[in-house]
């Protein structure tokens, strides 16, 4: 990846919309709003919310159509090509492709390019729902393999060399390996050794990378999955760098994925009328990763070493830290627990809300603290302080320490190469069906479900359609419940019955 600064402004896509905003141009064309001439005027609007119809109104003055200037995203030939070949260039992949639904949008590509009906693949357990939706459009069948634990923090990691290789050997139709790295609490490891593995079998490695779109782009970070040699990598450009939400960048790297097939995914799956908004929000974060370098993520890097330095003056709380030397943890972002036991991480992230912070998520035991690269020192004071409140407030309480927390209990579900999970494609649930029953929960070890189960965020089934429940699922699900997480997929949100198969 290139760290070194251009020391020259140049951004493509957003400079033409620019240029055809200053232009005055008049529409007869879509987005109705008309370059956001179609909003009320300020003297209609009440006062407080003048400030932001003004931010929107902004907005919209770059939300154009596919016009002869601005190019077309399913067929680039012009300033979004220019745009996608600079990406490319600045993070290291031959080819890049712009997302406009996040890195869903990629996961979903990456997997419909690959697998076919029938197709087998190989996925880390703990991934993403939008892997369940990608194999459910495929039509494709999975084998889970369990992630490794961290002995330090029970935290998961992704599955051990020696799992993918055993894996590769039972299972030598598999068309790929699809890992997540890092995970949602910071943690990855060198994925090197994986792609060397990987490609020995004459497989892909395709990598869901989103929260590591800024990995490899300074000194600090650990090296991105893209130079450890995965063949695509799906990044959420808007999750640790300054894109809009749902801008990420689905990056390719030799020949052995169809980048034809990729593109006919994402002319499928991606709408086709694309946000421009978003799309320039790309095109700028690589300018300014060109014009800046290192240099842009040094303020980011200040405020959480501070945060780090200061949170040891609070006998309370504990920082997640990895329990072997492979395991990389990323800077910007940080697991915090109470080290009484006494406050789940749900209960801590409610708290910290009532003094107006907002962590990126929490579970039974950790609450998760993403600094992103624009954090300041004012920021860290304000965490630190509301963390000090809730300490004396707590202390006070004089509660009994919380029972072992889910987030320890869920790499113990299963260690051995399981048997493969088909999935139905869509429209082809099992909800609704004669073959489904609705049992209690508690009733339903060794059943097969007919629903899943995906505590969110961070949106990572714990349970997919057509895995067998085990007694280790049950527990875990009855006690994420009890510590106030919200799950999706299943039907009773409660989670007192879930659907399964009505043959044992």
């Amino acid at each position: 990846m290139n760290l070194q600064s251009r020391k020259r402004w140049h951004a493509p896509l957003f400079d033409t919309l620019s240029a055809l905003q200053a232009s005055g141009p008049a529409s007869y064309h879509v987005p109705g709003h008309k370059y956001g001439t179609s909003l009320p005027s300020a003297d209609e609007m009440p006062a407080e919310s003048s400030q932001a119809m003004n931010a929107l109104r902004a907005v919209m003055g770059l939300d154009v159509t596919e016009l002869t200037p601005t190019d077309d995203l399913h067929d680039p030939s012009g300033v979004i090509e220019d745009a996608q070949r600079l990406a490319a260039e600045t993070f290291g992949a031959e080819r890049t492709y712009f997302l406009v639904g996040g890195s869903t949008a990629g996961n979903l590509a990456m997997l419909l390019a690959v697998c076919g009906p029938e197709a087998l693949i190989l996925v880390q357990r703990n991934a993403h729902k939008s892997v369940l939706n990608g194999l459910r459009l495929a039509g494709a069948s999975a084998v889970f393999l369990m992630p490794e634990t961290d002995e330090g923090t029970a935290l998961p990691l992704i599955p051990s060399l020696e799992q993918v290789e055993q894996a590769l050997n039972q299972y030598p139709e598999a068309k790929a390996v699809f890992l997540t790295n890092p995970s949602y609490y910071g943690f990855s490891v060198s994925l090197q050794s994986y792609a060397d593995l990987i490609h020995r079998h004459g497989k892909m490695l395709l990598v869901d990378e989103a929260h590591g779109a800024h990995y490899g782009l300074h000194p600090a970070f650990p090296s991105a999955a893209l130079q450890d040699g995965a063949d695509a990598v799906v990044q959420s450009t808007h999750k640790t760098l300054t894109a809009l939400t749902m801008g990420a960048m689905l990056h390719v790297q030799g020949d052995r994925i169809d980048r034809d097939a990729v593109l006919e995914a994402l002319r499928m799956i991606q709408s086709s009328s694309p946000s421009y908004p978003i799309m320039a929000s790309l095109d700028i974060t690589r300018a300014m990763i060109d014009i800046h370098g290192d240099g842009m993520f040094e303020q980011g890097l200040a405020a959480a070493a501070a945060f780090r330095a200061r949170i040891g003056e609070q006998q309370r709380y504990g920082i997640a830290v990895p329990g072997r030397d492979t395991v990389r943890v990323d800077p910007l972002r940080m697991a915090v627990f109470d080290r009484t036991g006494t406050m789940t991480g749900f209960e801590l992230q409610r708290r910290l809300e009532a003094y107006g912070c907002y962590a990126e998520m929490a579970d039974s035991r950790y609450v998760v603290l993403l600094f992103g690269i624009g954090a300041s020192l004012p920021d860290v004071e304000r965490l630190q302080q509301a963390l000090r409140a809730i300490a004396i407030e707590a202390a006070q309480e004089n509660r009994w320490p919380h029972s072992e927390p889910a987030s320890r209990m869920f790499p113990n579900i299963r260690q051995r190469i399981p048997e493969p999970v088909k999935f139905g494609r869509v429209g082809t649930s099992r909800r609704g069906v004669s073959g489904v029953v609705r049992i209690a929960l508690d009733e339903a070890e060794g059943r097969i479900s007919s629903e899943a189960v995906i505590p969110y965020p961070p949106g990572i089934p714990l349970l997919y359609e057509g895995e067998r429940i085990t007694a280790e699922m049950i527990a875990v699900i009855k006690q994420l419940l009890a510590d106030g997480a919200r799950c999706q997929g299943a039907a009773d949100p409660a989670m007192r019955t879930i659907a399964v198969a009505a043959e044992r």
